[in-house]
């Protein structure tokens, strides 16, 4: 006959619950243990504490933490990481002041719940708090703190971070190192996030890894794809960044045949994340076969039912212009996000299905989903492209008394948009001074969809022209301001005007920038740029052919 489980056993159990995150079996153990009577042990009640955090059950291990007789700093540590975990960041600070004594690892825990939960300042006073208390920072403090300075306006308090991370010797590990490339990378300093890369004895993975997403982001997609290269291993997460990195720097061609090559390989197979980052480059480049291959390969590996693939999906198909994939993929989605509706939200209104927007809005707010600034972006673009000027009236009203949504730059080019489709100048530019200040720093941009309205000619010129030159002015290396302005004259007959502009913009020189289309023809795709490269005899031949069936079909009309 077999034994009664003794305090061992049981606590054994307990931790492998714990790894496997099972909270049901968990608790049963638990409830074994009370009909026992081994609750008392000290490492029986750390490791229920420890599931009980481990699974997020913050309320449950502060109950098991309270029925304990002895505790430890493991005790106190593991009811803090249960709060930190859960996001009760007021609940594991007041814990934290009640402990007996704080131990590195309980500092740490405090650092990261503030990290994590965005609060940089916080965590910063925190650190003070712990240099006070004389206690000494280890790698483990340091990376928490560089990412936390992540998430502040000016890279200025990481510098000073990192300069306590070479005055304690502790840059030397690599892990500091990692954080530290990914901090400098963020603020868009790439020199430095290079140095400390060279300066590294001893690189990881991550290492590689950190700085081929830092040249990616900042556009260095040849020099990423030398390091991809020459990187002595690679792991998922490299493949992933560098398809992501191709297809977020227009190289979607490149970003596929990574993935196809992705595929042959043994050890690595793509994840949810690898699948958006390729659906995003058959978004950019408006690829619908290839989009559907990726879709088909989702399926087959049963990615496709993940919300963020099913996200990924939508979004493909939607700016490849099949709006009925799109509606199929969200249809078939249970669990919807807010992503998944302003997804389709969207999709109906750059493909010109505004009604079909407006309605999917009303199911929204019929199915309790809240509406945030996507979404009301999405409704503004269905109705400046339908010309619905009244209802976008109210939803940016509604916007801003009704759902408290501050409007962004964003929402009010839209918004410039709508009224400068519509001819509503005069409300345009009423917009443009009541956001004034707002607008500033991109004046430019926000202007660009108010100056286009005057090239119908007969709208009033003065403000036209006046729009235009700011432009010129704000930003006289840029084409856009020159070139519409010099439409706008040429609009209204100023030839000699718009040909002052001209030569002012060559002066200054600036060119405009090529027209440019593509077409994909048997899954390789041919790029079409204005006084670009010249075309084959086969390719002439074909835009020929084109151009006397267009001509005939405008002789017959």
């Amino acid at each position: 006959m077999r034994g009664a489980p003794d305090a061992f056993s049981l606590t054994a159990a307990i931790s492998a619950a714990t790894a496997l995150r099972c909270h049901s079996i968990g608790a049963q153990l638990h409830a074994r243990l009370l009909r026992l009577g081994l609750r008392a042990p000290l490492p029986v009640g750390n490791a229920l504490v420890a599931m009980y955090a481990g699974c997020a059950r913050e309320e449950d291990a502060a109950r098991a933490f309270r029925e304990m007789r002895e505790r430890n700093a493991l005790s106190w540590c593991s009811l803090l990481h249960a709060y930190v975990a859960s996001g009760h960041m007021k609940l594991a600070h007041e814990l934290f002041d009640e402990m007996p004594s704080a131990s590195s690892v309980a500092w740490n825990t405090l650092l990261t719940g503030y990290s994590r939960s965005g609060n940089a300042k916080q965590c910063l006073l925190v650190f003070n708090e712990m240099q006070v208390s004389g206690l000494s920072c280890d790698d483990a403090t340091l990376c928490i703190l560089i990412n936390a300075c992540t998430e502040l306006p000016n890279p200025s308090t990481g510098f000073a971070v990192h300069k306590i991370a070479v005055q304690s010797g502790w840059n030397a590990v690599p892990e500091v190192s990692n954080s530290l490339i990914s901090f400098y990378s963020k603020f868009s300093l790439l020199d430095h996030a290079v140095k400390i890369f060279e300066s590294m004895e001893s690189r990881t993975i991550v290492s590689w890894n950190s700085l081929i997403d830092a040249y990616t982001k900042l556009g260095h997609i040849e020099e990423a794809a030398a390091l991809f290269q020459s990187s002595p291993e690679t792991n998922l997460i490299s493949w992933t960044v560098m398809i992501g990195g191709y297809a977020r720097n227009g190289f979607a061609e490149e970003a596929l045949a990574l993935f196809v090559k992705m595929l042959t390989e043994k050890d690595i197979q793509p994840d949810v994340f690898t699948f958006g980052a390729v659906l995003h480059a058959c978004a950019t480049a408006a690829s619908l076969s290839s989009g559907r291959m990726i879709h088909g390969c989702a399926f087959q590996r049963g990615f496709a039912s993940y919300l963020y693939v099913a996200n990924s999906l939508m979004d493909m198909y939607a700016k490849c212009g099949d709006v009925e994939g799109a509606s199929n993929v969200f249809n078939a989605v249970l669990q919807k996000d807010l992503v998944s509706w302003n997804t389709l939200l969207f999709g109906f209104a750059i493909n010109g299905w505004a009604n079909e927007s407006l309605a999917l809005y009303e199911t929204m707010l019929s199915r309790d989903v809240c509406p945030d600034e996507v979404t009301f972006a999405g409704l503004f673009t269905a109705c400046s492209h339908r010309g619905l000027l009244e209802q976008g009236r109210a939803f940016f009203e509604s916007m801003v008394s009704v759902h408290r949504l501050k409007p962004t730059l964003e929402h009010l080019a839209c918004v410039l948009d709508m009224y400068a489709r519509s001819g509503n100048i005069k409300n345009a530019t009423e917009l443009l001074d009541q956001y004034s200040e707002m607008i500033q720093t991109r004046s430019s941009d926000m202007r660009e969809s108010l100056l286009s309205a005057y090239s119908s000619g007969n709208l009033d010129f003065r403000i036209g022209r006046k729009v235009g030159s700011s432009m010129v002015s704000m930003e006289p290396a840029r084409d856009a301001g020159y070139v519409m302005l010099s439409n706008l004259l040429c609009a209204t007959g100023q030839w000699m005007e718009a040909e002052r502009v001209r030569r002012t913009m060559s002066e200054h020189g600036v060119k405009k920038s090529p027209g440019c289309s593509w077409i994909q023809v048997m899954g390789a795709i041919k790029v079409f740029v204005s006084g670009g490269q010249e075309l084959n005899s086969i390719e002439c031949d074909i835009i020929q052919l084109l151009h006397d069936e267009m001509r005939s079909t405008m002789h017959c009309s």
